[in-house]
């Protein structure tokens, strides 16, 4: 079996990227940032942006032909997000793309769609949010145990929503009081469409450690310390091998997971990206040095996006329970009396 990426997809990763290369650049993403602040109000998403995302087919792209999707598959969506997470595009990017279908005008990008996972967990991007998936509803949608709020019950989710700082300036967060947003986090969520959504975050987080080799790898060839380039230390050297050999795992083991969905490759694919886009976001940081610190500076939005997603959708300790009961029930090495000699 040839799991090398088709031409075809290579041109749709390729396209993607140029088209967040055009309407999310870096300068773009700055001015969203210095807009953004620490506590979002009632901000919500750029809608504009929302819908170039959706002619590009961005939501619709699982959707059948027929429903006025592209009809392709989960391996072509990793591809897609994995460049929205190098761009750091902000949004409830994975929400809106499993509601196509589901709410109106998500597909289209005319609509714009959170998540509450529920366990206490704050719900991102809620300002502005025209429908919240409620894992664990009462409800059952696409065969999963799932509420769909909008109009009047929406109002009332957001109203007894409070804002509560977020590190990330471009996700803004809010906790819901008042009322129980699904069920437990090991309940939140259940089934395929959980497992897609975690998945689909572990694109993100591989895009985003990918990027952050990438910077890593640049300003060690172009900073200069002590008459030479930094590139040239060895300790600078296995910081970058380091962070290279965490992108490549968790790389094919997202891409392995978008091909066969099971859930415990999920987990695994989750787990390993998670860990490289965190570890490799502070090697880079450290690699950039003091200037990493900065505000100015990109590495520090990866950082914080990358805690984020990480406390999203499969958390490390969730991901870690699933591939435990994988291995079956614990049994004793030795029993009997053979075990005292």
């Amino acid at each position: 079996m040839d799991f090398q990426l088709s031409d075809d997809q290579r041109a749709l990763r390729s396209g993607m990227r140029d088209l967040l290369g055009a309407v999310f650049d870096r300068d773009r993403m700055r001015a969203a940032v210095e807009r953004g602040g620490g506590v979002d109000r009632d901000r919500g998403v750029d809608r504009g942006l929302w819908r170039e995302l959706g002619a590009a087919g961005f939501f619709a792209l699982r959707l059948p032909e027929e429903a006025g999707g592209v009809g392709l598959g989960l391996p072509e969506a990793v591809l897609l997000f994995e460049e929205a997470g190098r761009a750091l595009l902000p949004g409830p990017l994975v929400a809106t793309h499993l509601a196509a279908g589901l709410v109106k005008g998500a597909a289209e990008g005319e609509a714009v769609v959170t998540v509450a996972e529920g366990g206490g967990r704050p719900v991102a991007d809620l300002g502005g949010a025209d429908a919240v998936l409620v894992g664990g509803g009462a409800g059952v949608v696409a065969g999963e145990r799932l509420e769909v709020l909008t109009g009047e019950a929406l109002e009332a989710f957001v109203a007894g929503a409070v804002p509560v700082r977020s590190m990330d300036p471009l996700t803004p967060l809010h906790r819901v009081e008042g009322r129980s947003a699904g069920a437990g986090a090991s309940e939140a969520y259940p089934g395929a469409l959980r497992r897609e959504g975690a998945l689909l975050s572990a694109a993100e987080q591989l895009g985003s450690a990918a990027r952050t080799t990438e910077m890593a790898v640049q300003h060690a060839r172009s900073r200069q310390q002590f008459g030479s380039l930094i590139g040239s230390f060895q300790a600078v050297k296995h910081l970058c091998a380091d962070m290279l050999a965490r992108t490549e795992p968790a790389r094919s083991a997202v891409y392995a997971a978008a091909v066969t969905g099971d859930p415990v490759e999920i987990a695994a694919a989750k787990l390993l990206a998670d860990e490289a886009a965190v570890r490799n976001a502070r090697d880079c940081l450290q690699i950039h040095g003091g200037m990493g610190f900065t505000w100015e500076a990109d590495v520090h939005l990866h950082l914080k996006r990358a805690w984020l997603r990480a406390a999203r959708w499969l958390t490390a300790a969730e991901a870690e329970e699933v591939l435990a009961a994988d291995l079956g029930p614990v049994r004793p090495l030795y029993s009997g009396s053979a075990a005292l000699g």
